[in-house]
């Protein structure tokens, strides 16, 4: 009995594309060809090809088994270290010592020294309550006895400690400032005939300071003309005169300033009036 011939794998027949494997996303779809069945019989020749059929699907499907994925690593989470906040220390408690006041009249200060202003007087025997000094133990920086939570300076010479006075801290000395300003003009209206034109104005400035300083300052007019800046040293505490004059050459509303400009800024402007008939 003639053995019929087995026919070529798929693969084997010119036009077909060989089995293959193909993957999707997430899937894996594999291709297979049965061996053809022989009525129950077969050749020797036919038995061995289907063995090599049967192998040949088998590696086939044991590439098709899926593949589990690899999970990712589990990041590792660094603890926080929060850090401890920095101790917290105390203030210093303030050094207050008394001081008996031993002259008959003491002036209080605004600064340490006899060239500051002096703020008021005390009389003998009163109690003063020292919360400072200067460098050199000379000065007491003291709670103002007129002047609630105000200071002011008292010579240590016209005064009686009671404590150590090194545990005073060292006060600085303050800030000097100019603290007044007057500004007045003559004649402060002027009516004239109009043909009595120019005219001349005064201007006159009292300038006072709290201590030894210098003191710049500068004029301003109405009519748009600008000094050049001056300037007043101060030894020591008061009052220092300056003074000025303007021409008028018209009727008009005129006014002048001065300002001035350092240790602190202060302005003062005067209005003068100035009319004819004609």
């Amino acid at each position: 009995m003639s053995t019929l011939p087995l026919k070529p794998p798929p693969s084997a027949v010119e036009g077909n594309p060989a089995p293959r494997t193909a993957l999707g996303a997430g899937y894996l779809t594999c291709f297979a060809r049965r061996s053809p069945v022989m009525d129950g019989k077969t050749s020797s020749g036919g038995k061995i090809k289907r063995l090599v059929l049967l192998a040949g699907l088998t590696l086939a499907l044991t590439g098709c088994a899926p593949q589990t994925p690899t999970p990712p690593p589990t990041p590792v989470i660094e603890p926080t270290t929060i850090p401890s906040p920095p101790p917290v220390m105390p203030a210093p408690t303030p050094v207050e010592l008394p001081v008996d006041v031993t002259a008959e009249l003491v002036n209080c200060r605004f600064g340490p020294g006899v060239v500051y202003l002096s703020l008021n007087e005390i009389r003998q025997g009163r109690t003063l309550v020292a919360v400072g000094r200067d460098e050199s133990f000379s000065w007491w920086l003291v709670e103002d006895p007129i002047n609630p939570g105000g200071f002011c300076w008292v010579s240590a010479e016209v005064t009686d400690e009671k404590g150590d006075v090194s545990q005073l801290p060292v006060a600085p000395a303050p800030t000097v400032t100019v603290t007044k300003l007057a500004l007045r003009v003559e004649p402060n209206r002027i009516f004239v005939d109009c043909d009595q034109f120019p005219q001349t104005v005064f201007f006159e400035a009292e300038i006072t300071a709290n201590g030894p300083t210098l003191v710049a300052w500068q004029w301003e007019a109405s009519t748009g003309v600008v000094s050049d800046v001056g300037a007043l040293v101060y030894e020591e505490s008061g009052t220092q005169v300056i003074n000025e004059f303007y021409r008028i050459n018209a009727p008009n509303e005129y006014w002048v300033k001065l300002k001035i400009l350092s240790p602190n800024e202060l302005t003062e402007q005067v209005a003068f009036p100035v009319s004819c008939a004609p």
